[in-house]
Formats: C-alpha cells, sequence, structure tokens
C-alpha cells in the first residue's frame, strides 16, 4: 500500500484502516508556538509530543474501516495517525541499532516479515500476529537471556504505536523500515521474529559494555 507524495493524514489513515484492515485513532498533533512545535496536550512534559490518545477511553474512539477513519480524521485533520495493538497485530520494539542487524539477519535467512517502523527516537518496531506480549518472556529465558535484561519490549493489548507519517515533536517522523505491501499482508508469529531480535538487542548489550 504505497503512498503518493503529498498525501494527507486522513489519506493514510483511510488506506490503513481500509485496505490493511487496520484500527487506527487520531492522536495528539503538533502546533507551533513562538516558533516552537508542541503537543495540543499543552503538558511541558510531553513524552510523546504529537503522537499520543489524547483522552483515556481512547480505546473506545476508534475507527476499524475506511469510511469509518475519514469520518474521524475530516472532524480532526490534523490528528496524528496512532495505531491500537493487541487487536490485528502486536509490535515487537528495539533499538535502531539492534533492529538493523536483526532486519539484515532475517532478510539474508529468508525468514518471513511484516511490516516494521522505523520512529524519531531511534526504535524500530516490527509488526506480528497479537500474542506477542505473552510469549516474548518464555521465548527470551529459553535463549539464555532475562527478558530484563535485553532492551527489548512488546505493544500488545491495551497499547498502541504512531503510524508513519505521524512527527513525533521536533526530531522527525516516524518512517516505514518495511512498508506495508501485499506480500507480507499475513503477519509473522513473534516465534519466528523473537530469537532474531533477542540476539541482536545482545549483541548490541555487550557492545556497549565493552565501550
Amino acid at each position: 500500500m504505497p503512498g503518493q507524495r503529498g498525501d494527507t493524514l486522513l489519506d493514510h489513515a483511510v488506506r490503513y484502516a481500509g485496505e490493511r484492515h487496520w484500527d487506527v485513532l487520531p492522536g495528539s498533533w503538533l502546533e507551533i508556538v513562538d516558533g516552537v512545535p508542541r503537543c495540543v496536550c499543552r503538558e511541558a512534559t510531553c513524552p510523546s509530543p504529537g503522537a499520543h490518545p489524547l483522552r483515556s477511553a481512547w480505546a473506545a474512539e476508534t475507527a476499524g474501516s475506511g469510511p469509518g477513519a475519514r469520518r474521524l480524521w475530516e472532524r480532526t485533520p490534523f490528528a496524528s495517525v496512532l495505531l491500537p495493538t493487541g487487536r490485528t497485530f502486536d509490535a515487537v520494539d528495539v533499538p535502531e541499532v539492534a533492529g538493523c542487524l536483526a532486519l539484515a539477519r532475517m532478510e539474508r535467512l529468508d525468514v518471513p516479515l511484516g511490516p516494521v517502523t522505523s520512529t524519531p527516537h531511534g526504535r524500530m518496531l516490527f509488526f506480528v500476529l497479537p500474542g506477542a506480549a505473552a510469549k516474548a518472556p518464555g521465548v527470551i529465558r529459553r535463549l539464555g537471556w532475562s527478558p530484563g535484561a535485553l532492551d527489548l519490549t512488546t505493544r500488545g493489548e491495551g497499547d498502541w504505536v504512531a503510524a508513519p507519517p505521524t512527527r513525533v515533536g521536533a526530531r522527525g517522523s516516524v518512517q516505514w523500515a518495511r512498508r506495508p505491501t501485499a506480500a507480507n499482508r499475513w503477519l509473522p508469529d513473534a516465534d519466528a521474529l523473537l530469537p532474531h531480535l533477542a540476539y541482536a538487542c545482545g549483541q548490541e548489550a555487550a557492545t556497549s559494555r565493552e565501550r
């Protein structure tokens, strides 16, 4: 589902919901105040400026179809595009360095992959079938690591991820490291990716300790 130059956030939200059948959620956005981009939530210490739900009951404010997404974004055209996890997909969240290492390794080994995002905060998120949050600790322990020792987390039920081209603060926008396509419509199980991602995170942790 390649986008077109000049597409609006509404266009992207409609495609995610209509073509990919992902639930979409309009989130916060950035306003320029005295030349500085600030989140509309007005929180001075906002951890995800311009890219978070605006209400605690956000889980009931999603749309799962193209027409539904269009109605939501026509009311808030500047809203960021958020994707609730734990519904049609979970996401495995790792540092960008480890993510790039794992991505190259998995492509070399022809491991089936789903979409992957890259955030301006230096993270990569690998989309997998729901259930990753429950599986990850056991898989990591079987590989010989303590789950808390690796910089690897999962986004599942009750959580969300920001979708491209959502902008996060002044650092830039979320981008696709691996775009959604017809070939990766069927998402992989977390079991297939976690060993590679955990290994890459372990390698990065070891390298950091040696510096």
